[in-house]
């Protein structure tokens, strides 16, 4: 028998990837005036998204979740923000026109603090201090006063979420994501590509679509629809004392809800149901999310839905799949069976990005752009064979011109990781690469869309 929730019966439970404070007293401190302080998002928007989810879990929207492995307050700038945004936006056009349907946005981002470490201490010369968990437990510098975790970064981590959100509204409701901007962009990014045909198709045939809702009589430039975005936001919920401070519950509903972002997901290390993250993440009403690796079986899989989502909600869950270009093919089938022959409401999305990871020959921690497009590509067509819907991607990705994964058309190579490799954790796809892999699996989804329309089945 499942025990009765509350918004901290998380700390009877086992517990991992937790830092440990020296001044619990300072601790207690900080928890209570963040818990006093506004949420950062409200009840409504957590319910609009899920509505939202719920379409891609019907199969009739897509999801694009992508932002930083872990955001730092050192590239906290209007400049970075910006250019995520527009990122993002590019990719959304290239998806909705390839999947020919609306994309769901939402950011790694305004809380993509913490991170969870292989490793509870780090070594070099000789000395070993304790791992950088992210800008809200420590600081990447490597010193002894740096490492210790520090309460007052839980503080600072809430006001660096709550300017982002800000300012990334602004962005989305004041018309900075309008179609005209982002054809733009997307033409001066194809003028960029090697190969440009593939894109260029893709953006002449949104113009013509612009061009036949003007030829209907209609001002697309004055649609709020088409000059306005809805953007949410989202975070790995490790830091579970963290958490706690932002668990509301409506008045309207008799629900909790976690008013630290919309939605929420568990990491493949903390994924335990017997675990603290899991009793958490059961009681809040937020669109959640854990993440499907190679160490999964069906049993535990299905055992963790009838747990988070018992009520069997559309919307409610994301399984993000992380398995690996050279594992996808024998580890997610059967798990996808199982879901499908379970009835399960879920969404799947694919995380090409942390199954990928490996150090290049200079000792740096980098991706592939084939390895990751290998991984996408394997995960729809998994779907497709098993008459599943492949409903989402996951990147760790940045707007900047970073230099930490190889490959694209911009050709990185491991000499080229030392020029701007900026990341506080896991390599990120840059904007170039982001935007020209949105458009390959544009394409694909196009002509997989063009096929099932030609098909027999289809016009009978």
């Amino acid at each position: 028998m499942i025990q009765k929730w509350s918004v901290d019966s998380w700390r009877d439970f086992p517990i991992k990837q937790q830092p440990t404070y020296n001044n619990k007293n300072l601790l207690n401190e900080v928890e209570d005036k963040i818990s006093k302080f506004p949420p950062l998002v409200s009840f409504d928007e957590v319910e609009k998204l899920k509505s939202e989810l719920a379409n891609v879990a019907n199969g009739d929207a897509f999801l694009l979740q992508g932002g930083d492995c872990a955001e730092s307050f050192t590239e906290f700038s209007h400049k970075n923000l910006k250019g995520f945004f527009r990122t993002i936006m590019q990719m959304t056009i290239a998806l909705m026109y390839g999947s020919k349907k609306p994309i769901v946005k939402v950011g790694r981002i305004a809380g993509q603090y913490a991170k969870p470490r292989s490793e509870d201490n780090e070594t070099k010369n000789n000395i070993t201090l304790p791992s950088y968990r992210g800008d809200i437990i420590n600081s990447i510098d490597f010193t002894e006063n740096d490492r210790i975790p520090n309460p007052d970064r839980l503080i600072e981590s809430y006001f660096h979420s709550a300017a982002t959100l800000n300012y990334l509204r602004s962005l989305a409701q004041g018309g900075y994501g309008n179609l005209d901007k982002i054809g733009k962009w997307n033409e001066e990014f194809a003028h960029s590509l090697t190969s440009k045909k593939s894109a260029e198709d893709v953006i002449a045939k949104i113009k013509d679509s612009l061009s036949f809702i003007n030829a209907c009589g209609l001002d697309y430039k004055s649609l709020p629809q088409l000059t306005t975005a809805s953007f949410f936001t989202s975070h790995e919920a490790l830091l579970l004392n963290y958490q706690q401070c932002f668990a509301k519950q409506n008045i309207d509903n008799k629900k909790y809800y976690d008013l630290s972002a919309h939605m929420l997901w568990i990491g493949d290390r903390t994924r335990n149901p017997k675990e603290a993250h899991v009793e958490y993440m059961r009681g809040i009403s937020n669109p959640i999310a854990f993440k499907v690796g190679p160490s999964i079986n069906k049993d535990d899989l299905l055992k963790l839905l009838d747990i988070l989502n018992p009520q069997n909600e559309a919307g409610r869950i994301t399984l993000i799949a992380r398995m690996g270009k050279d594992k996808i093919n024998e580890l997610l089938p059967p798990l996808v069976s199982a879901v499908k022959n379970n009835g399960n409401k879920v969404i799947w999305s694919c995380d090409p990005m942390h199954g990928n990871t490996f150090k290049s020959s200079n000792g740096i921690k980098t991706r592939k752009f084939d390895d990751i497009l290998s991984e996408i590509k394997s995960f729809f067509a998994i779907h497709r064979k098993i008459g599943s819907y492949g409903g989402g991607i996951h990147f760790e990705m940045t707007g900047q011109d970073v230099t930490e994964c190889l490959g694209g058309n911009q050709q990185i190579s491991e000499i080229d990781l030392k020029n701007r490799y900026h990341t506080h954790c896991d390599p990120r796809l840059n904007g170039s690469q982001s935007v020209e892999l949105a458009f390959m699996i544009a394409q694909d989804r196009s002509e997989e869309h063009t096929s099932e329309l030609q098909s027999p089945d289809h016009l009978v």
